[in-house]
């Protein structure tokens, strides 16, 4: 490639940048697609890579329903397919050789990851606010309160004993750093492709704990629930205030009974399961809802007092 044409496709995306901030709602449509049409052209196996390689007449119209249609891009299937088989190639090398026998230590090690999109897409969203390009609180609250549920799914995880190791925290804790920059990098370049790789490391999850729970069921239920877990899903209201945030889509109201540890994994296995669900909804043009929002009626056994 030419560097005049690298200079215009920089000059390009320059302008972009600034007319998405102050430019008429159809400027900015034309102008993005020029520069994503440019960039298919000029670099096809990297736009590739990343998921944009989608021609400008086959975007959906631009909107500002979630982040994914107001600054994303769809992204291919083969992309898709990448960041599925990504995520089982490091389950098989990470976490299926190091914490062999030490289902607790995955488990911590997991969750430790399992929090750091949330930070990623929280920081970014807020950035959007702070230049005034974008504010929807809505989302800046569902990643919060998604961010909020995997901290009690860490904590019941140290209690326990998942982190006693040293070594584990140390892997944990680095891998989960490097996520973090990754899944801000993805998130600025394409909220849709960070979106989609952390619904499949989320469904990883969802998997993980099924499996164990239908292994160990027996052993399980003759165990206590830890106090972390008995406070987060039945007992303080604010808890349970944020435990309703993070599940969209729906407005019902869930409330796992926890009498026994094999109770505490099922209500994390599910939690996942939301996790998933709010994830792919995430990479459409829906508006997320969740039991919070007006159109909502909520039981009278369920107000918060």
């Amino acid at each position: 490639m030419k560097p005049s044409s690298i200079g215009f496709l920089i000059h390009l995306s320059m302008q972009a940048t600034d007319c998405r901030a102050f430019c008429p709602e159809s400027n900015r449509i034309s102008l993005m697609n020029t520069v994503n049409f440019s960039m298919t052209k000029a670099f096809p196996t990297t736009v590739a890579m990343v998921g944009i390689e989608i021609d400008p007449e086959d975007r959906p119209p631009s909107s500002n329903t979630n982040p994914s249609t107001r600054f994303g891009t769809p992204i291919s299937e083969d992309t898709k397919k990448f960041n599925k088989n990504t995520v089982g190639v490091l389950k098989s090398v990470l976490f299926d050789t190091i914490f062999e026998g030490r289902d607790f230590a995955r488990f911590y090690a997991l969750e430790t990851i399992a929090r750091v999109p949330y930070f990623s897409y929280t920081a970014a969203l807020h950035f959007y606010e702070t230049i005034g390009m974008w504010r929807q609180a809505k989302y800046l609250k569902i990643h919060f309160a998604e961010d909020w549920n995997e901290m009690h799914h860490l904590m019941i995880m140290e209690s326990l004993g998942g982190s006693e190791r040293w070594s584990d925290r140390f892997i944990a804790q680095h891998i989960a750093v490097g996520y973090y920059l990754l899944a801000l990098t993805f998130y600025f370049w394409n909220p849709t492709l960070a979106y989609n790789l952390n619904q499949y490391i989320e469904e990883h999850a969802f998997a993980t704990y099924d499996t164990f729970t239908k292994e160990n069921e027996e052993e399980l239920k003759k165990k206590p629930a830890p106090k972390v877990a008995l406070d987060y899903y039945t007992g303080d209201l604010q808890d349970l205030y944020m435990f309703d945030a993070f599940q969209t889509g729906s407005c019902d109201i869930r409330r796992p009974k926890i009498d026994n540890l094999y109770d505490v994994f099922i209500a994390i296995r599910d939690d996942e399961a939301e996790h998933v669900k709010t994830m792919t909804a995430l990479q459409t043009e829906l508006e997320l809802s969740n039991s919070h929002d007006d159109g909502c009626d909520i039981p009278d056994d369920f107000l918060y007092k």
